[in-house]
């Protein structure tokens, strides 16, 4: 049994709290908070027990991961602490504020011979994971081209309006367009070529739009928080191959074959509890049976790995220096 330390108690924290209530081979052994109110909420709400500090989290010799469910821009630090005090590491997309962030996490994943997965949770979707199969086995032929969406409101739900603030957060480029930079990465590699353009308010790079290349595949990305209040979260993309097409876009995948039928592949939707703007726990239950599956297996990690997550941000910080630079 996989004993989990929990830190964050936010949306995210309950997100991979639920998952781990599911899991067979975890056990959600102790979680933390700066906010003790919210840990002792937690606590009532999980079977799990509250730890009074990070550090004590790190000195229970029971405990064999730590799950980082914090702000951005603690990740480095509280990784990295993590790691060298013997704990594997499961932390939160994205993996941190700087490449130079990055570079000491992969460090001490290193030197202390631990294991660190980054969340990159659409990797494991799983009209994302279909798709990348489709790509992968070539049904359809040939990937042409691919737009990939993501947008909704400001989220006003994060601890103390962190998210407004771009250097904690990186504004919606970093938090949730990254998403979409993360997937096009891993479906198709370091990009030939980069252009994107954007919206900057007080939160920073708040819309994004970028263009994408490699070889004769192209690909279009969106994501932005700046839409007006009430307007709901919406993911989607649309691919176009040689022979086909899949679409997702307000409503189940469907895959669009030529001289066939259009097919709707079914998934298990699994409820989740606890606000913001996912009521489906697939993506995340995928994600940490993984990596559960793989610790326990003593397996490296393939389809996230710490390099490919340094990858991802290296790519969306280039999008923001371009905006920023227009």
């Amino acid at each position: 049994m996989i004993r989990v330390g929990l830190i964050g108690c936010g949306f995210m924290g309950r997100m991979h709290a639920n998952v781990y209530g599911i899991l067979e081979n975890t056990e959600l052994a102790l979680v933390c908070d700066n906010k003790v109110g919210r840990a002792e909420e937690f606590e009532k709400t999980f079977p799990t027990s509250r730890a009074a500090t990070f550090d004590q989290m790190l000195s229970d010799d029971s405990i064999d991961v730590i799950d980082i469910c914090l702000p951005t821009y603690l990740h480095c630090d509280h990784t990295v602490r993590a790691l060298m005090a013997g704990k594997h590491v499961m932390c939160e997309k994205p993996m941190a504020m700087s490449l130079e962030e990055a570079d000491r996490m992969i460090e001490a994943m290193n030197s202390s011979g631990k294991q660190l997965m980054l969340g990159h949770c659409i990797r494991f979707w799983p009209e994302y994971a279909y798709l990348k199969r489709a790509i992968d086995e070539g049904n359809l032929g040939d990937l042409l081209s691919i737009n990939l969406s993501r947008t909704c409101e400001f989220p006003y739900w994060s601890s103390e309006n962190w998210l407004a603030d771009e250097k904690l957060s990186g504004g919606a480029a970093l938090d949730l367009h990254i998403h979409d930079s993360d997937f096009a990465h891993y479906i198709l590699g370091k990009p030939d070529s980069i252009s994107s353009f954007g919206t900057i308010d007080a939160t920073g790079p708040c819309h994004v739009f970028t263009m994408l290349t490699k070889g004769k595949i192209v690909a279009h990305l969106e994501g932005g928080w700046n839409l007006p209040h009430h307007v709901p979260f919406k993911m989607s993309f649309r691919a176009i191959f040689e022979r086909g097409a899949m679409i997702m876009d307000g409503g189940p995948l469907t895959v669009y074959e030529v001289d066939k039928d259009p097919v709707i592949p079914e998934f298990p939707r699994m409820e989740a509890a606890g606000g913001g703007n996912i009521s489906d726990l697939g993506g995340y239950y995928h994600e940490l049976k993984y990596f559960a599956d793989s610790l326990e297996a003593g397996r490296p990690f393939e389809i996230v790995t710490a390099q490919s997550s340094k990858d991802s941000l290296e790519l969306t910080l280039e999008e923001i220096r371009q905006i920023k630079g227009r």
